[in-house]
């Protein structure tokens, strides 16, 4: 007889297990991987995030052990919010009017999306396992054919129950294993290195700076993120940096041969983010940064596959839209506000040298950034932006191209003057299987602040840059991607000052291919070229090489 009661019991807490678990069926829950995998290197869409299993296993442990008892509900009318069309509707439906074992809460709700304590589930597995007894108690009554019946249920699915109690003891110990090992009950640690060998090479022109041959040379750069939650939707996030990457403009001359992942800080580990994220209501949240806050932090740049450093772009430029993206950052705030699914704003304000308060520092005085962007997403895989910046910077920190495009559009009436930079982007993605291409085009009108030499207060500067990348994922091995980039970086079009207007045209080619050799670690060889540096014909092409291999952890 003990056998034969293994198959309702069974039931019976698969049957509870909706009440806990959410949207995910025992089996499928007992399959999932022990530790998941960590992507939070990556610069983060400003969605939110799907909780993984350490931050479910959080949550259920903070759950409200107070909320009172429950009571026996006969009928799934009586719970006001279990509708049909819930997935799980036919059983909830099924242990109310079928078995007469389920509890629901005093105020008539059920509350299926929230976690189950361990008081709730001792209580619901009571009541069925009374409506098992009674069962039992009567099980004289049954027929013969009745019992034979169940028998022969019970010996064609002994198998699959015996599965079933397996997997269940195995989800037991990994859970176990989970809580044992995390770093912190409320904070989550990742990590991401990357090595790369980099070589530049190409004849020098006369109008570069440096000038120098470059040699092969080899770069690192290493970073630990902490993500705490102190109430289950903010993140306060820290990131610690160590990077030793060679800036090739040192040794080419010109910003448009930068690595997107360059730096050079002596291998001193620094505090390189460090920046607080809530909600306001269910359709907006917020951003606040003490330090290394960016624009591509808190607004999305439209350029899905390529727009990482980490496993994107292997050039600065190709990631994305200087003019907008570039512009002074640090300290600062912003925002997000969803209307429904079709659209999103948002808006920002940061400032160079918050910390420093002298004058043309601070909060207010020094060089700033002021940006605003609507993102659409007018039809599935289709997602469009613009968006508006308005930039300050103060004489001797003048980079309004944001260390891309030329020597002219980075300072368009030298770096003596005060400048002030009014910059549109228009940036789109699509994607349609198995290719996703994606773009921009940004103008920027900036203007003297003050008067110097040749220089008048009052004169403006046009600039133009534009981009078309194509990306194909998961091309040879899932994770894989082959990407393509043309563009041409910030260029001065127009200028009221005489001589400081771009003579020619530079483009900029790039091609990468990333290959995953397993979850966490991937190399992306690849290469892009720069004809014409500087917009000067007079300068001869330069080629950029690298093989960056990401470790993430």
């Amino acid at each position: 007889m003990k056998l034969m009661l293994a198959s309702p019991a069974i039931l019976a807490i698969e049957a509870l297990i909706p009440m806990g678990i959410g949207a995910m069926p025992l089996s499928e829950i007992a399959q999932q991987d022990p530790v998941p995998e960590v992507s939070a290197i990556a610069e983060e869409a400003a969605t939110p995030e799907p909780l993984d299993i350490l931050e479910q296993i959080n949550l259920y442990s903070q759950a409200d052990l107070e909320v009172g008892p429950l009571e026996q509900v006969n009928s799934v009318r009586e719970l006001t919010d279990v509708s049909p069309t819930d997935w799980a509707f036919q059983a909830v439906s099924a242990l109310a009017e079928r078995h007469q074992c389920l509890l629901g809460y005093g105020d008539g709700t059920y509350r299926g999306n929230r976690a189950m304590t361990r008081y709730e589930f001792a209580a619901s597995l009571n009541a069925c396992l009374i409506q098992i007894q009674q069962q039992i108690e009567g099980f004289n009554a049954l027929s013969p054919d009745e019992i034979n019946s169940i028998r022969r249920l019970q010996e064609e699915f002994a198998a699959e129950l015996a599965t079933l109690r397996g997997r269940v003891d195995a989800l037991e110990v990994r859970t176990a294993e989970l809580e044992a090992n995390q770093f912190s009950p409320t904070t989550k640690m990742s990590g991401e290195v990357l090595m790369a060998p980099i070589h530049a090479f190409g004849d020098r022109g006369d109008t570069t700076a440096g000038g120098e041959e470059t040699e092969l040379s080899f770069g690192y750069r290493a970073r630990l993120l902490f993500d705490s939650s102190l109430t289950g939707r903010d993140r306060l996030r820290t990131r610690l940096q160590v990077v030793n990457v060679a800036r090739l403009d040192n040794t080419t001359g010109t910003v448009m041969s930068r690595l997107g992942f360059d730096g050079e800080e002596g291998n001193e580990a620094i505090l390189e983010r460090l920046e607080y994220r809530f909600p306001i209501t269910n359709n907006m949240r917020m951003w606040v940064g003490a330090t290394g806050l960016a624009q591509d932090h808190i607004i999305p740049v439209t350029n899905p596959l390529l727009e990482s450093d980490g496993s994107g772009a292997l050039s600065r430029f190709g990631r994305r839209n200087p003019t907008i993206y570039r512009q002074p950052g640090g300290a600062g705030a912003g925002f997000e506000y969803k209307f429904g699914n079709v659209a999103r704003l948002y808006g920002a304000y940061m400032a160079g040298n918050a910390g420093t308060p002298t004058a043309k520092n601070g909060l207010f005085d020094g060089s700033y950034s002021a940006t605003a962007q609507l993102t659409a997403t007018p039809i599935e895989n289709l997602e469009v932006s613009l968006a508006y910046s308005n930039s300050y910077f103060p004489g001797g920190e003048v980079n309004v191209s944001g260390s891309t495009g030329s020597g002219n559009a980075r300072r368009p009436f030298t770096n003596n003057v005060a400048t002030t930079s009014n910059n549109l982007g228009v940036q789109a993605s699509f994607a349609f299987a198995p290719v996703t291409v994606s773009g921009w085009a940004g103008w920027s009108l900036a203007e003297a602040q003050v008067s110097d030499g040749d220089v008048s207060s009052g004169d403006t500067a046009t600039l133009f840059n534009w981009a078309l990348n194509v990306g194909v994922p998961d091309l040879v091995k899932e994770g894989s991607l082959l990407g393509f980039i043309v563009g041409q970086q910030p260029k001065v079009i127009s200028n009221d000052v005489s001589g400081r207007e771009d003579p020619d045209t530079s483009l900029h080619f790039e091609a990468l291919f990333k290959y995953p050799i397993t979850q966490r670690i991937n190399i992306t060889p690849g290469f892009f070229v720069i004809t014409n540096p500087d917009h000067n014909s007079d300068n001869n092409t330069i080629w950029v090489g690298t093989m960056r291999t990401q470790f993430t952890f």
